[in-house]
C-alpha cells in the first residue's frame, strides 16, 4: 500500500511538472481572488480600444471616452497590471469636435507624445482624425487639429515606422456601399501632417468588419492584427484576427487560424488592442472585451494578454494575464477639486460644482430637452454594487443618487423638499415611481443596490443605521438603459433650483 501510494505521489508530481512546463510563464502572478470566476482586468471599468505606449520603465495608456467628459482617460503604470489614472487626454474639448470620442492612440517619439484620436467634426457629423502632442502626458495635450478627413469616415489611427519613415493608418469607408479599408498615409517629419496619397493595407471584401488595427515587425515580418464583427452592445461579435506582410504596404496575407482571439475566461467580444514590449522583452496586448455575466452595464474593460510568437510558423497566440481586483471607491469632499474618477455627460450639461472640506456643492446648466438634470458619475467596475450618499441641504431641486446612460435614459432616488422620489427617464419621458413623505431629516442619507448591473433597490435613512425601502412596481433597469456602446455610471444627481450638497459619496462592491 506505501509503495502504490508513493508511486501515484510520484507520477502526479511528474504530471505537474509538465502541465507547468507547457503553460506559457507569465511575467505577473494571476490574482488569487477572481469575481464570478472570471480573469479579472488590468483596467476596470469601461475601457474601450485602448492604447498603450512604455516610455522607459513607464507604462501609458488611453481609451475611448465616447460621450463622457473630460475626454480620453490617461493611466499610468510601472508593470502593466496595477494602473492608476492620472488625468485626461483633453480637459476640454477640441474646438473642431462634437462628440464620439474614440480610439485615440498614443505615440512617443523624439521626445515629444503624439496622441492621434477619432473624433465627429462639428461642420459635417463626419468622424475624422486629429492629433495633439505633449512634453508631458500627465499635464494634458495641445491639440493640432485634424490630420486625416477621408470620406465618409476615418477612424482608430495608428501609427507604424519602416525604413525610418512613419505612417499613419486607419479604417476607412462603412457607412457607404464600398467595403470597409484599412488605408495608410505617410506621415511628415513632425507627424503633423500627411504626405502623398493613401494607400490600402488591408480590404474587407467579404463584409465581416475590420477595424482597430494595430502593426508590429517580428520575425521579418509585418504583422496586422485587426478586430472583426460588431463591436458593441448585447449582440456584439468582435474577435481578433491577424494577416501578415514581407513590406508595410502589402500584399497581407491573412492567417488560415484566424481568429487568433475570441471568448476567453468569462469575457467575449474581444478586440482593439495595441502590442508593446514589456521590460522584461516579451510583447503584450492591451485589448477590451465584455464581461458575459454583465456585459453592457460595465462596458468593455480593459484587458492584457501576453503575445507568443510561435517558433515554427511565426504566427502569434495569446495568453491572458490576469490582473488585480479592485478596491471600494469613496470620496469624501476633503479636497479643493475632484479626483480623475468622476465624469459627466458632456452633450446635456455643464456641472457646477465646489468641493472641499467635506461637502460638494452641485448644480449645472441643462438644456430643455434633458429630462434628468445634472449628473456627476464614476465607472462602474463589477456588476454588484451599492451606493450610498448623504444629502445635507433641503430645497425645492432633486438631490440624489442616479444610474445615468444619457440624459433620456436614467434612473435615481433622490430628495425634494421633504419628498424622497424614486424616478426613471425612459426614451426622453420621466416617470416618479415612488413617493415618500419625511420630516425632520438633517441629514438624509441615500442608498441604491445594483445586483447583476441591472436590478434595482432604492433605500433611505436618517442615522445610516436603519434603512428603509422605496418599493416601486418597476425597479428594473431592463435593458433600456446602456448605450450601444458605453456602460451606465453611477453617481450624484442634481434637478432644478438651488445646489445640492452631498457628504460623500461611496461605492461598496459585493
Amino acid at each position: 500500500m506505501y509503495i502504490t501510494r508513493l508511486l501515484c505521489l510520484i507520477v502526479l508530481a511528474a504530471v505537474l511538472n509538465i502541465c507547468a512546463a507547457a503553460r506559457p510563464a507569465l511575467p505577473f502572478a494571476p490574482c488569487s481572488r477572481a469575481v464570478k470566476d472570471t480573469v479579472e482586468p488590468v483596467i476596470h471599468g469601461d475601457f474601450a480600444d485602448p492604447s498603450v505606449i512604455r516610455v522607459g520603465n513607464i507604462y501609458y495608456a488611453t481609451g475611448t471616452s465616447s460621450e463622457w467628459a473630460p475626454h480620453y482617460p490617461l493611466f499610468r503604470s510601472g508593470d502593466l497590471v496595477h494602473w492608476k489614472q492620472s488625468g485626461y487626454i483633453f480637459n476640454k474639448a477640441p474646438d473642431w469636435t462634437s462628440s464620439s470620442f474614440w480610439a485615440p492612440e498614443l505615440l512617443y517619439r523624439k521626445g515629444t507624445y503624439y496622441v492621434y484620436y477619432t473624433a465627429r467634426k462639428k461642420s459635417d457629423g463626419i468622424s475624422c482624425i486629429g492629433v495633439a502632442t505633449s512634453d508631458d502626458p500627465e499635464k494634458g495635450f495641445t491639440d493640432r487639429g485634424i490630420i486625416v478627413e477621408f470620406g465618409k469616415e476615418a477612424i482608430d489611427a495608428f501609427m507604424v515606422e519602416e525604413n525610418g519613415v512613419w505612417y499613419i493608418t486607419f479604417k476607412a469607408y462603412g457607412l457607404d456601399n464600398r467595403p470597409i479599408e484599412l488605408l495608410g498615409y505617410q506621415l511628415s517629419e513632425d507627424g503633423l501632417k500627411t504626405v502623398g496619397q493613401a494607400f490600402m493595407l488591408l480590404r474587407d471584401d467579404d463584409r465581416k468588419g475590420m477595424e482597430g488595427q494595430c502593426i508590429v515587425r517580428r520575425n521579418n515580418y509585418y504583422y496586422l492584427l485587426y478586430s472583426a464583427g460588431g463591436c458593441c452592445g448585447l449582440q456584439c461579435s468582435y474577435h481578433v484576427n491577424v494577416a501578415r506582410s514581407r513590406t508595410l504596404k502589402g500584399p497581407y496575407t491573412r492567417f488560415e487560424g484566424n481568429p487568433v482571439m475570441a471568448a476567453f475566461d468569462g469575457w467575449k467580444c474581444t478586440g482593439h488592442g495595441t502590442v508593446v514590449t514589456g521590460k522584461n522583452g516579451a510583447d503584450y496586448y492591451l485589448f477590451h472585451a465584455y464581461n458575459n455575466r454583465t456585459d453592457v452595464h460595465t462596458g468593455r474593460q480593459g484587458m492584457l494578454a501576453r503575445l507568443n510568437w510561435d517558433t515554427k510558423t511565426g504566427w502569434p497566440s495569446f495568453d491572458p494575464v490576469a490582473g488585480e481586483p479592485v478596491r471600494d471607491f469613496s470620496d469624501d469632499f476633503s479636497k479643493g477639486s475632484l479626483g480623475p474618477e468622476w465624469q459627466w455627460d458632456f452633450r446635456h450639461t455643464q456641472p457646477l460644482v465646489r468641493p472641499g472640506k467635506g461637502r460638494l456643492y452641485l448644480s449645472g446648466t441643462a438644456g430643455l430637452e434633458n429630462r434628468t438634470g445634472t449628473a456627476l458619475t464614476v465607472r462602474p467596475y463589477y456588476g454588484n454594487y451599492e451606493m450610498t450618499t448623504a444629502v445635507l441641504n433641503r430645497n425645492s431641486a432633486l438631490k440624489g443618487l442616479t444610474v445615468y446612460a444619457d440624459a433620456d435614459q436614467a434612473v435615481g432616488i433622490g430628495i425634494k423638499n421633504d419628498s424622497i422620489e424614486v424616478w426613471c427617464v425612459k426614451d426622453n419621458i420621466r416617470r416618479v415611481l415612488g413617493r415618500v413623505k419625511v420630516n425632520g431629516l438633517p441629514t438624509c442619507y441615500l442608498k441604491m443596490t445594483v445586483t447583476d448591473g441591472q436590478r434595482l433597490g432604492f433605500y433611505w435613512s436618517g442615522n445610516q443605521r436603519s434603512w428603509n425601502e422605496v418599493r416601486v412596481a418597476d425597479a428594473g433597469i431592463s435593458q433600456f438603459l446602456p448605450p450601444w456602446d458605453r456602460s451606465s455610471r453611477p453617481g450624484l444627481l442634481q434637478q432644478g433650483t438651488g445646489p445640492a450638497a452631498f457628504g460623500f459619496f461611496r461605492i461598496r462592491y459585493f
